[in-house]
């Protein structure tokens, strides 16, 4: 079976389209037709269903790519690792995830600096959202990612991480004025302001506080977001200057929290949690310096409390 044939169909199948894999591989959409019928005809069936977006790939198709993917993909790591010179890391890591997570704990981790053990390979960063992450750990842009949702199929493989504890907090010229009753009602306006409370999140459909308020209130969240930015970091600096509330993780902000510039409004029984996890390529960890990535921020989590 042609090498160069199984590397343009599982660009396919992890792309889902042969125009995403054609763009993926650097070739023409009919030379990925033309390479993918050339492989059915060799195993004698069909490997995807054509549809009106993109493809999906049969039983058979299945089948092949779980066996192939992790081969191929160790092949292009040595193709393209090199050979360690002692000029420099003779490999690369590249690493995907919410900004926020990978800067403050992913990211230092894998330095270990402090004890002496910094990597003995590149790293490349890239943030994304847990669909952008996820979608590009399949498309073979990223080694690794770290993803609040866990991947579906056998294509990739998700490790539990760790969890996160999230915190309802505001800046203390709100804490003092709000009526912390009626956070669990529908949009009841503060005193001496004509409006619903104002949360500040990472998006408009207000991921944070929406998981938040169905966990402790069993209800939509009161309010609008006032301010939407994709770093949690620049949610924290928004809520000190007093934007509004923001549902946060507990460890982003515990030393504002220590220092009395921020408050935390509530404490429910039961802390509302996030599960991160730690997401490869079936077979990929095979691959001795995923490998090692992979047990270090295993280990570095564990501390992560």
């Amino acid at each position: 079976m042609d090498l160069a044939l199984l590397r343009t169909f599982v660009a396919v199948h992890r792309a889902g389209s042969f125009t995403r894999a054609a763009a993926l591989l650097g070739l023409s959409q009919p030379a990925v037709t033309s390479q993918i019928r050339a492989l059915e005809r060799q195993v004698g069936r069909p490997l995807f269903l054509r549809q009106a977006r993109g493809v999906t790939p049969t039983s058979l198709g299945e089948e092949l790519a779980h066996k192939a993917a992790p081969h191929l993909d160790a092949l292009a790591e040595i193709a393209e690792g090199g050979v360690a010179t002692g000029d420099g890391p003779a490999r690369t890591l590249h690493l995907t995830g919410p900004p926020e997570f990978l800067a403050e704990r992913a990211l230092p981790a894998l330095s270990g600096l402090d004890k002496g053990e910094g990597p003995d390979f590149g790293i490349r960063a890239t943030f994304g959202t847990a669909q952008e992450s996820l979608e590009g750990l399949a498309a073979g842009h990223h080694d690794l990612a770290i993803s609040t949702v866990r991947p579906r199929g056998g294509l990739l493989t998700a490790t539990a991480l760790c969890d996160e504890e999230l915190v309802l907090v505001a800046a203390p010229t709100w804490a003092d004025r709000l009526p912390v009753e009626r956070l669990s009602g529908g949009p009841a306006p503060v005193p001496g302001r004509a409006q619903p409370l104002p949360f500040v999140d990472c998006h408009e459909s207000l991921p944070l506080v929406a998981r938040y308020w169905t966990a402790v209130f069993d209800a939509l969240p009161p309010g609008p977001g006032a301010v939407i930015v994709p770093d949690l970091r620049a949610v924290l600096g928004c809520v000190l200057a007093g934007a509004g509330l923001a549902v946060l993780p507990r460890y982003l902000c515990a030393v504002p929290l220590a220092e009395g510039r921020l408050r935390l409004l509530l404490n429910p029984a039961v802390a509302p949690l996030r599960t991160y996890f730690l997401v490869a390529r079936t077979g990929t960890l095979a691959l001795p310096h995923l490998s090692r990535t992979h047990d270090r921020l295993l280990r570095a989590a564990a501390d992560w409390g």
